[in-house]
C-alpha cells in the first residue's frame, strides 16, 4: 500500500491546477476592471476554459475572487520594484513603475467599492498593501535621486496622489490615458533645477 505523499508534494498544487488560477484570474481582473463587478461568473470560467466548478472550488464567492484579484495586482506592483531596478536606469525604473500603478488604480476602483459592498465595510485586505506600494515607490525614487535624475526633495508619496486624483476627479473612460500622461509632466518637474528635460514625444 503506497504511502502518503510527501509534505513538498502535497504543499504543491498540481500545475494544471495553478495555470486555471492564473488564467481566471486574468479574465477576471480585466472583466472587473471594464464591465465591473457584477460580471457573470459562469460566463468567466467559460472564458477561462475552465468548469464553473472549477473557479468555484478556487473561488467559492464573488468576494473571493475580487479579493484574489485584488493580491495579485498589489503583489505584481510590488514585484515589479525589484525587477525594474535591476532592469532599467533608476528613472526609467520610476516611469514603468508608475505606468503600471495606473493599472493598479483601474483595478482597485472596481474592487474595493465592490469589496466595501460585498462585505459591509473596508476589507482587511486593504490595510498592508499602502505600506508595501509607498516602500517600492520610495525606493525606486531614492535610486533616481542618486543617479541625479530627480531633485532631492521630492516627496515620493506626492506622485502617487497626482495619480489618484487624476482617477478621482476624471469623468470619462480616457482617465488612464491623462494618468499616463501626467506620468510624464510628473518626472519631468521633478528633474534637478537646470536639467529639466522635454516631455517625450508619446506624452505630448
Amino acid at each position: 500500500m503506497p504511502g502518503p505523499d510527501p509534505p513538498a508534494a502535497r504543499r504543491t498544487p498540481r500545475a494544471d491546477a495553478r495555470r486555471n488560477r492564473e488564467r481566471i484570474l486574468a479574465l477576471a481582473k480585466e472583466a472587473f476592471t471594464h464591465s465591473g463587478p457584477q460580471i457573470s461568473l459562469d460566463e468567466l470560467a467559460r472564458q477561462a476554459g475552465v468548469g464553473a466548478g472549477t473557479l468555484y472550488r478556487h473561488f467559492p464567492t464573488r468576494g473571493d475572487l475580487l479579493e484574489a484579484v485584488y493580491r495579485e495586482e498589489v503583489e505584481r506592483l510590488v514585484a515589479a520594484e525589484v525587477r525594474l531596478a535591476e532592469a532599467l536606469p533608476p528613472i526609467e525604473a520610476l516611469r514603468a513603475w508608475l505606468l503600471l500603478f495606473v493599472d493598479y488604480i483601474a483595478t482597485k476602483q472596481i474592487v474595493a467599492a465592490a469589496l466595501e459592498t460585498l462585505l459591509c465595510g473596508p476589507s482587511s485586505v486593504f490595510e498592508a498593501s499602502g505600506v508595501r506600494i509607498t516602500g517600492a515607490i520610495e525606493a525606486l525614487v531614492r535610486r533616481a535621486v542618486r543617479g541625479g535624475d530627480l531633485r532631492s526633495d521630492l516627496d515620493p508619496i506626492d506622485l502617487l496622489r497626482a495619480l489618484i486624483g487624476v482617477a478621482n476627479v476624471a469623468s470619462g473612460p480616457d482617465w488612464p490615458a491623462n494618468a499616463r500622461r501626467l506620468v510624464e509632466i510628473l518626472l519631468a518637474g521633478a528633474r534637478p533645477a537646470g536639467t529639466a528635460a522635454a516631455l517625450p514625444a508619446s506624452a505630448e
